[in-house]
This record gives structure tokens, C-alpha cells and sequence, in this order.
């Protein structure tokens, strides 16, 4: 039995439907989630429901029960006392729950940055969740993106009301990029897959050579305007999260999260393009989804 987690989000919903898609190769499935109305209708009737946050040891005991293959992802939250914490409280469920419940392999959504990523904020308390996790002895795999496509997504007004996109990273050096879509996908074949061992990353960079800069260009290409790029500071983007309603902890995470980016640059150009594993290119994302989500 294949388990996921985060079934309604943006990662995990892509990886529930790759494996209703795939029918009787996935075997049973089971979803945690909070509220199993905000399932989609189709999948309603196709899986196992328990009800209940998987930061909750009860509900990850009962939801790993006869499952040996689990699909993972700490939630992100703009609320949390402690950023450290937050990605405890829900891996440690899990390490109880794999020591009891006989899980035997963890898809996991990671970061790019181990071994290289120093105090930086949600990346750093990724991959220290992936160790916890590792200790264990389980089968891991980390699927390691760099900066998500969709957080752009959150830049749409600014787009199409003012032109401008803007990042707090240097507009002149190349950021690799990843499609939530091809983390679902990767995700999905590895929980398909049984015959994987051991533990180790994946790394996931899409096949660009783009600049923020650059990036702002082909916006601007495929919504035929003019986008032009602002870079911000790390400062200026955690006041602009504290008036949003952020915890101090968790704005001061991407602010710390940011300046490593900038400094360390983890997510730049010396890290390899993986065209099979995160195929999706910058300009056929903002077709198919950055320019509907800015147009309509």
C-alpha cells in the first residue's frame, strides 16, 4: 500500500493522481489529510482516508499500518513559532511510525543544498527533517528541487497590474528552476517503483540557463507586456511577510534562506541541469501556467 501525504496540495494532489492514473500498478492507496472533503470528487472513491494531520503520531501510526511505501512532504507554514520546530513536529511521527509500522521506502520532497547550504532558514530544516528520517534506515529517496516555477504564481497581480517581477537574488546569476508537476511525477515513479534500495538525492533542475533577468524577458514574451525584474532585499521581503500575517520565526527562516541563496548560491549555475528528471522548461511553464494565472 502506497501512503501520501499533503493529498490536497500542490505537490502531493499531482502525485495522487499519477497514481490513480497508473490503476492496478499502484495497489491500494491510503491519503492523510485534514478534512477529506477537499478531495477531489474523482478520487474520493479510489482511496483510503484518515482523517487527521500527519504531524499527529496517532494519525501517522494509523495511516502507515500496512503501508510500505510513503510519500513525503512537511507542509510549508507562514505560522510557526520555529521553523526548526515545525519540521520536527512532523518528522518525528514518521520516525515512529517507520520503526512500528514496518514502512519500508520514503519519497521525500527535499532542497537542493546538502552539504552546501548553511544556515538557511526552511532549506537548512529540510535537510536536517531528510537525516532525521535517513537515521532510521529506511529507503530514502530526496527529491531535490531548486526554486519552485509556482512561487511565482504568488507574483500575479504584480504582474499584471505593475510589470514587475521581483526576487531577492541577483538578477544577473543564473537560478535553476523546477516544475511542481515534475516533482509530482518523479514522486510518483519511484512509490511505483519496488525495487529501489539504499538512500540518496535526486536532484531536480529544469533545463534552463536563466537569470532572473532572463526570466522576467520570457514573462514578458509570453504575456506580450512589458516585465521588467527588481531585485529586493532579504529585509524588504520579511517586512512584506510580517504585514501578511508571518510569524517572526518563519519570516526570518526565508529572509536567512535568501541571503544563503545569495551567498552560498546552492541553486546557481554549477549545479547540473536534470532534463530527465524535471523536463519542464521556464518559457513552457509561463504558457501553461504563469500566463493563464496572470491573464485569465
Amino acid at each position: 500500500m502506497i501512503l501520501v501525504t499533503t493529498p490536497t496540495g500542490q505537490i502531493g494532489g499531482q502525485v495522487l493522481a499519477s497514481l490513480l492514473d497508473a490503476g492496478d500498478a499502484a495497489g491500494p492507496v491510503r491519503v492523510v489529510v485534514r478534512d477529506p472533503a477537499r478531495l477531489p470528487s474523482r478520487v474520493r472513491d479510489r482511496v483510503e482516508a484518515v482523517t487527521g494531520s500527519h504531524a499527529d503520531p496517532d494519525v501517522m501510526a494509523k495511516a502507515c499500518a500496512g503501508a510500505d511505501r510513503v510519500f513525503w512532504l512537511v507542509p510549508p507554514s507562514l505560522t510557526a513559532d520555529s521553523v526548526e520546530g515545525h519540521f520536527r513536529a512532523f518528522t518525528r511521527p514518521l520516525v515512529d511510525a517507520i520503526a512500528t509500522q514496518g514502512v519500508e521506502r520514503v519519497v521525500a520532497v527535499s532542497t537542493l543544498g546538502r552539504g552546501v547550504a548553511g544556515h538557511a532558514g526552511q532549506i537548512s530544516a529540510s535537510l536536517a527533517a531528510d537525516d532525521e528520517v535517513r537515521a532510521t534506515g529506511v529507503h530514502h529517496r530526496a527529491l531535490c528541487p531548486p526554486y519552485l516555477m509556482e512561487n511565482l504564481l504568488a507574483q500575479a497581480p504584480a504582474l499584471r497590474d505593475g510589470g514587475e517581477l521581483a526576487m531577492a537574488v541577483p538578477g544577473d546569476r543564473v537560478l535553476r528552476t523546477c516544475a511542481t508537476r515534475d516533482i509530482g511525477a518523479t514522486a510518483a515513479r519511484l512509490l511505483l517503483d519496488g525495487a529501489w534500495t539504499g538512500q540518496a538525492d535526486v536532484p531536480m533542475a529544469g533545463p534552463d540557463d536563466l537569470t532572473p533577468e532572463g526570466m522576467a524577458r520570457v514573462v514578458s514574451e509570453v504575456l506580450d507586456r512589458p516585465v521588467r525584474f527588481r531585485r529586493i532585499g532579504a529585509e524588504e521581503q520579511k517586512a512584506a511577510l510580517l504585514r501578511y500575517g508571518a510569524s517572526e520565526a518563519a519570516a526570518q527562516g526565508l529572509a536567512d534562506m535568501m541571503r544563503a541563496l545569495d551567498e552560498q548560491d546552492f541553486y546557481g549555475a554549477g549545479v547540473p541541469v536534470t532534463p530527465d528528471a524535471a523536463p519542464t522548461g521556464f518559457r513552457q511553464w509561463c504558457e501553461q501556467v504563469l500566463r493563464p494565472a496572470v491573464l485569465g
